[in-house]
C-alpha cells in the first residue's frame, strides 16, 4: 500500500529540466525559420539581376558579324536648330536715332506761344515756338531809325560838297585870271576837304548803324524758335507763359521746347562679346527682329564697326542700317539681330572690291 502511494506522488511531480529545454527549443524556432528565409529571398533576387544584366553571350558575336557584314552609309547632316543658319551670331541692342535735337532759344524770355505738339512733322527752319519780344522789337524799330538818320546825313553831306567843289573850281578859274586871291582859293579847297571826311564820317556812321540795324533783327529773329531740320516731334516740354533760358539758372525756367527726331537716321546699335567680333564685318548681311513685332523679319546690313571696346563689359559696338524705313520702326525700340553665317564673307569681298 506504501509503494503505490509513492509510485503515485512521483508521477505527479514536474520535470523542469524537460519543460526548460522545450520552452528554450520553442524560443529559437522562429527566428531560424526567419533567417533562413531572408537568405533564400536574397538568392532568388540575386540570380534574377544577374539574368537580366548579362545578356547571352551567344547574341553578341551575331550582332557583331551583322553589324560588319553591312556596308557603311555616310549619315547625312542633321539642320541646325531653331532654324538658324550654321554659324550665325546673334546679339540684341537698340533703335537710335543718328539725328536728334532739344530746340531751345538761343536767348532767355518768356514764352507766347508753342506751335507745335508730340506726333507732327517738321519741316526745317518751321518756327516752333515764339517768345515775347516787345523790347526786341523797339530796339530793332532804334536801329532802323539810326540808319535813316546816317543816310539822311550822307545825302546833306554829300550836297554841301558837291556845291563846294563847284565853288572850287570856279575860283580856281577866276584865279588863273587874276579875279580871285589866292586866300579865296584856299579857302575854298579846305572847304572841299572838310566836307569830304564829313562825308567819310557819315559814312561810316551809315555802316555802323546798318550793322546795329542787323543786330537788332537777328535778336527779335531769335524770339522765334525754329526746328533746325525736318523730322517728328516726340516730346513737348514747354508750356506758354514759362521762363525759358539757354541755360540753367534755377527755378522754373526751362532750357528746351521740344524734342525732334529725323526719322531718316534710324539705325540700329548692338553690343557684340569682343570674343566674337571677328565674325562681323562691314557690308554683312543682318536680320533684325523687333521686340515689338517677333514675327517680322527686318533685312539690315552693317554700316561700321565702332573702334573701341567697352572694358567693364566686354563688348564692342556695332551699328547696322535698315535696308529699308518703315514707320513702325521708332526710336529706342529693343531689337535682337542675327548676324549671317556669311557676312564676313561678303564684306570682305565688297572690302577686296572697293581696294
Amino acid at each position: 500500500m506504501t509503494e503505490d502511494k509513492s509510485k503515485l506522488l512521483r508521477s505527479l511531480t514536474i520535470d523542469r529540466s524537460a519543460s526548460k529545454a522545450e520552452r528554450s527549443g520553442s524560443r529559437w524556432l522562429p527566428i531560424s525559420v526567419a533567417i533562413v528565409a531572408c537568405v533564400v529571398g536574397f538568392a532568388a533576387f540575386a540570380a534574377f539581376e544577374f539574368r537580366r544584366q548579362d545578356p547571352p553571350k551567344e547574341t553578341a558575336p551575331q550582332t557583331v558579324a551583322q553589324t560588319s557584314s553591312q556596308p557603311q552609309t555616310p549619315q547625312p547632316q542633321q539642320p541646325a536648330a531653331n532654324g538658324k543658319a550654321a554659324g550665325s551670331l546673334a546679339a540684341s541692342g537698340y533703335v537710335v536715332a543718328r539725328r536728334k535735337a532739344t530746340v531751345a532759344a538761343e536767348i532767355t524770355g518768356k514764352v507766347v506761344e508753342v506751335f507745335i505738339d508730340e506726333g507732327m512733322t517738321v519741316t526745317e527752319g518751321q518756327v516752333v515756338a515764339r517768345l515775347d519780344s516787345v523790347l526786341a522789337e523797339r530796339d530793332y524799330e532804334l536801329a532802323r531809325s539810326r540808319v535813316e538818320t546816317a543816310d539822311a546825313a550822307i545825302a546833306a553831306i554829300t550836297a554841301d560838297l558837291e556845291d563846294a567843289t563847284r565853288i572850287m573850281t570856279r575860283v580856281q578859274t577866276l584865279s588863273q585870271k587874276n579875279f580871285a586871291t589866292e586866300a579865296d582859293l584856299t579857302k575854298a579847297q579846305a572847304r572841299v576837304g572838310v566836307l569830304s571826311a564829313q562825308l567819310r564820317q557819315a559814312q561810316s556812321q551809315f555802316e555802323t548803324a546798318k550793322i546795329d540795324a542787323k543786330r537788332s533783327a537777328s535778336m527779335l529773329d531769335k524770339h522765334q524758335i525754329r526746328a533746325p531740320f525736318a523730322g517728328v516731334v516726340i516730346d513737348r516740354s514747354a508750356q506758354p507763359g514759362e521762363m525759358i533760358s539757354p541755360m540753367s539758372v534755377g527755378g522754373y525756367t526751362r532750357t528746351g521746347i521740344c524734342t525732334i527726331v529725323d526719322m531718316d537716321s534710324i539705325e540700329i546699335e548692338v553690343d557684340v562679346n569682343e570674343a566674337f567680333i571677328g565674325r562681323v564685318a562691314p557690308g554683312g548681311a543682318v536680320n533684325a527682329m523687333l521686340d515689338a513685332y517677333p514675327d517680322w523679319t527686318i533685312p539690315a546690313s552693317v554700316i561700321a564697326i565702332v573702334p573701341t571696346a567697352n572694358r567693364e563689359k566686354a563688348t564692342v559696338k556695332v551699328r547696322i542700317r535698315f535696308d529699308k524705313k518703315d514707320p513702325r520702326i521708332l526710336p529706342d525700340m529693343a531689337v535682337k539681330v542675327n548676324f549671317l553665317a556669311d557676312a564676313k564673307a561678303k564684306g570682305a569681298t565688297e572690302t577686296t572690291a572697293a581696294n
